[in-house]
Order: structure tokens, then C-alpha cells, then sequence
């Protein structure tokens, strides 16, 4: 198997900013001394044509001693490190401009604490890769062992044809030195490609489902598991399966939340309140599905679930906001929970799970059972200064409707209010338990009529705000004064933290 990262630890240095001593030692080369850098990069060339060497490495990475790179900040504030990288730079120029081509010559100094003094760790090869000052991030990858808490591996630029994966680069790696991965990029216009080094050596597949890659010992389906995730950087053209930025799941799940046929009504399963099972129509000749279809039936859905920013709501003393879901991914209120999204008051997100607790930033996609994801979309810019991010719900609730009002004084739809538990809302301590519903809806926020045409609906509270989504939850307008609104069937009304649907 080819090495795809050379690397060497050069000691004995008396000056580890001295870049002729790391390049090539002075008088005639000895055969019993330790190589050098100008050495190492002549005995493994990039390209060679028998014993003939036809192309060099030109991006290489020194690591010095931390405590020398922290003095040399202190003192020179990091000159001898900048120094160093292009003395090093113009001296593979000089000695290797014949195996350059058109590549460019790159050295990145940085500090370590696990070197000696003296000590000085060299890579270079196929796999390493220095970007270009204005070069742009192409993928970033990730890597999870449960698929809520993500913790970034390492980016990869337009130019950078590999990467590798190993328990060095991926947080979380179960596999210790059994293999790696090798990330192939043929450029912006195709797809990342993942390969296990040596072959066999781990089981590599994609999961369109959850948009991530898993890997797993071969033979092994109950064992530990990483989950690496490749995301198209923001600004970059979108490519399937990789479509989404950081924390971006790799291949969109369908939606949850789009309207029904209303030809034939569905059951939904996830529902608060229970639905009799429709009644089978009988076979008979030349019938069709609709002739016994039972008649429409109008209802609101909590599809979603709307994350405060509580930095709007200080003065309540709310300190953080905890949304809880099950391992099925129905909102847990008041059991285990497999995943939890947290708002603290400084509006920064987190998700924490039984493995711990990561900060998260919308859009990402989780899936803490290995089955069903959940999805944390941004908040439309409209509403961004309300919330900070929108959470379509896998399992819905919903309740039929005909003539009402929704608030927290109305009792018919409480069963939509998922969040009104007050163990879910953290407050300062001098601050007495409440609803999370106190932040942001009213007793009465509007009140709705049920029609085919769609739901009207009328704001009864002048400090509630109300928002118009589509059926892809696109922002469509804000519901503003006292005429009643007719929300069209398959759109979504936003009160408070709820994304209520109209189903007709």
C-alpha cells in the first residue's frame, strides 16, 4: 500500500528556528548521520520514472515545540516561525526548481506539546495539503458516534485530490490502527469519494437516509460505529448527496410536513389525540377508492417547533429552553429523552445527547437512534430577530378543529402546546417556575373558523405576533391588524414556538 503522508521527527537541533540546519546538515554528507528535510523529500519523490526522480513534494508541515513557538510569540510576536517557513521555502525552490512544474511551494510552521526540545515533526506527501491564501473551503467533513454530537475532521479545498481519515484526524475513532480512510476529490464538479485503506480492512457505506457515511468493523452490526458526514461549504454549488454546509445533513430527507392528498385521508399515527381506524370499503366490481372514501377532515397539525432567541425575553429571567425528544423522536416532555435542543440565554444552541452535549448551528440533521432524523432548519430572515432556528417534528401532533382560539388560555388545543411544561424553561434562581408558553403567546392569540377555502384567522392579542409560512415552511408574510386572514390548506401559521398546520 503506497504511504500516502511521510513523515519524521528530526531531533538533536540546538536551534529549531534555524531553517538551514532542518534543510541539510553543512560539509560533505555523511552516511551514518540522521537525514534532513532536503533528504527526506529527495529518497520519496511525488512522481519518478525508474530511478529518476520527475516530480517533488512542494507542501510540507513542520511541528516545533510548543514552548518554543509560544516564546517566539511573546518575543517577536511569531517573526522566526514566518521566517522560518519561507527560508524553508526558497531553499526547496532553489534545490528542486527543476521538479516543481507549475506547484507551488508551501510550509505551515506550528507548535506541539508532545515534542521534545530539539525535537522537530516533518509531514509531507500525497495526503498533506497547505490551501492557497484566498483559496475557499470545498467539503468539510465531520465525524459523530451517535449522529447528534458532531465534531469537525478536517476541510478539503478544490485542489486537494486526498485526505486521510484515521484516528489521529476523526474525534471519536473506535477502530484504533485497523485502517483508514481515504477521501478521494476529483475537483468542485464531482463527487467526494470514500475508501478504506488497506481494502477489507473496515466496512464503509453510504446512508442516504441519514446523509452520512458508516463505518463499522466488517462482520460487525451491533458494534461501535463513526458516522462521517462530507458537507459542501456554503457559496458552493450543490452536488448530491453532499448539498448542505456544516453541520448540513448530506442528503435531504422528505419533507414532513407536506400537505396530503385530500382524496384519501391518512391516518396520522402520531397524533395527540387517537383516531378510529377508517372503515375498509368492501370490494365490488367497477368501485373505485374514492367512491368509499370518508369525507374530508380539517384539523391543525403542530408540524414544527420554533426556537426562541431568549435574549428578547431577559427581563423574565429565563436562563435556557429545553426541547426533548424520544428515541422515536416524539417530543419527551416528561421522559428519557434521546436528544435534546437547548437555547441558553445568549441564544447559542445545543444538542445534547446521552454522550454529551455539543453546540450546533441550523441547518443540521440528527439522528441519535441510527433510524428516524430530525432536521434543524434556520429561521427565515424575516423571523430571525424572533428565532433563532425551526425544528420540523417527525412525529406531528395534531387535533381536529372548526371554530376556536389558540393561546394559553385555550383550552381545546392544548394538546398542540407541547412545551407547557415548566421543567423545560431554566429561570435565574430568584425566578419562580413557569411556562415556557409565557415566552412569546398570549392567553388569546388568534382565534380560527374552519372552511374549505382554509382557516381564518383573526389576532385577537395586538402584542402576538403571526407569521404566514408556505407549505415548504418558506416565509410568506407576517399577519398583521384585526381582519380575519384565511390561511390556505397546507400552510403553516406561527404563534409563540408553535408551526401549526391547516390540514383540510
Amino acid at each position: 500500500m503506497p504511504i500516502y503522508v511521510q513523515h519524521e521527527v528530526l531531533g538533536r537541533l540546538p536551534d529549531v528556528f534555524n531553517a538551514e540546519a532542518i534543510w541539510q546538515a553543512p560539509g560533505l554528507a555523511l552516511f551514518a548521520r540522521r537525514p534532513l528535510l532536503r533528504d527526506l523529500l529527495e529518497r520519496c519523490p511525488r512522481e519518478q520514472r525508474g530511478h529518476a526522480a520527475t516530480r517533488c513534494f512542494t507542501h510540507v508541515t513542520l511541528r516545533l515545540p510548543q514552548e518554543d513557538v509560544d516564546d517566539d510569540y511573546h518575543l517577536t510576536r511569531g517573526n522566526r516561525a514566518r521566517d522560518l517557513a519561507q527560508t524553508l521555502a526558497a531553499l526547496h525552490q532553489k534545490d528542486f526548481g527543476d521538479l516543481l512544474g507549475t506547484d507551488q511551494v508551501r510550509y505551515h510552521v506550528s507548535g506541539g506539546d508532545d515534542l521534545q526540545p530539539g525535537e522537530i515533526e516533518v509531514r509531507f506527501g500525497h495526503a498533506v495539503y497547505l490551501p492557497g491564501p484566498d483559496e475557499k473551503v470545498l467539503f468539510q467533513v465531520s465525524a459523530s458516534t451517535d449522529a447528534a454530537a458532531w465534531k469537525p475532521v478536517c476541510p478539503v479545498y478544490p485542489d486537494q485530490r486526498l485526505a486521510v481519515i484515521d484516528e489521529a484526524s476523526a474525534p471519536g475513532w473506535p477502530f484504533g490502527a485497523a485502517g483508514t480512510l481515504l477521501l478521494i476529490n476529483d475537483g468542485p464538479d464531482a463527487q467526494p469519494v470514500l475508501q478504506v485503506r488497506p481494502k477489507g480492512a473496515l466496512d464503509c457505506r453510504l446512508d442516504e437516509r441519514q446523509g452520512c457515511y458508516v463505518v463499522t468493523r466488517p462482520g460487525e452490526t451491533q458494534g461501535r460505529r463513526l458516522l462521517l458526514k462530507i458537507a459542501r461549504a456554503v457559496g458552493r454549488p450543490a452536488l448530491q448527496p453532499f448539498v448542505e454546509p456544516v453541520m448540513r445533513p448530506a442528503v435531504q430527507p422528505p419533507a414532513v410536513w407536506q400537505p396530503r392528498a385530500p382524496s384519501r385521508p391518512v391516518i396520522d399515527d402520531g397524533t395527540a389525540l387517537p383516531q378510529p381506524p377508517a372503515r375498509a370499503a368492501e370490494a365490488r366490481p367497477g368501485a373505485t377508492d374514492a367512491t368509499f372514501a370518508p369525507g374530508a377532515r380539517q384539523r391543525l397539525t403542530l408540524a414544527a417547533l420554533a426556537l426562541p432567541r431568549l435574549s428578547r425575553y431577559r427581563n423574565t429571567g429565563a436562563a435556557s429552553l429545553s426541547v426533548p425528544f424520544d428515541r422515536t423522536l416524539a417530543i419527551a416532555p416528561a421522559g428519557d429523552s434521546a436528544l435534546t435542543f437547548v437555547v441558553d440565554a445568549n441564544d447559542t444552541l445545543h444538542a445534547v445527547t446521552p454522550a454529551g452535549q455539543q453546540p450546533v448551528s441550523a441547518p443540521a440533521t440528527f439522528a441519535p437512534s441510527g433510524e428516524r432524523s430530525i432536521r434543524l432548519l434556520a429561521a427565515p430572515s424575516q423571523m430571525a430577530e424572533r428565532y433563532c432556528a425551526l425544528v420540523p417534528l417527525p412525529v406531528p401532533v395534531a387535533a381536529p378543529v372548526t371554530q376556536g382560539s389558540f393561546g394559553r388560555g385555550g383550552p381545546a388545543l392544548a394538546t398542540l402546546r407541547v412545551l407547557d411544561t415548566p421543567r423545560l424553561l431554566a429561570r435565574d434562581d430568584a425566578a419562580a417556575p413557569a411556562s415556557p408558553d409565557r415566552i412569546g403567546l398570549s392567553r388569546s392569540a388568534f382565534a380560527f373558523d374552519a372552511s374549505p377555502a382554509g382557516l381564518s384567522i383573526t389576532r385577537q392579542s395586538a402584542t402576538q405576533a403571526l407569521y404566514h409560512l408556505d407549505a415548504e415552511l418558506g416565509f410568506v408574510g407576517a399577519i398583521d391588524g384585526a381582519e380575519p386572514f384565511v390561511l390556505p390548506p397546507g400552510h403553516h401559521v406561527v404563534a409563540g414556538h408553535y408551526v401549526l398546520r391547516f390540514d383540510a
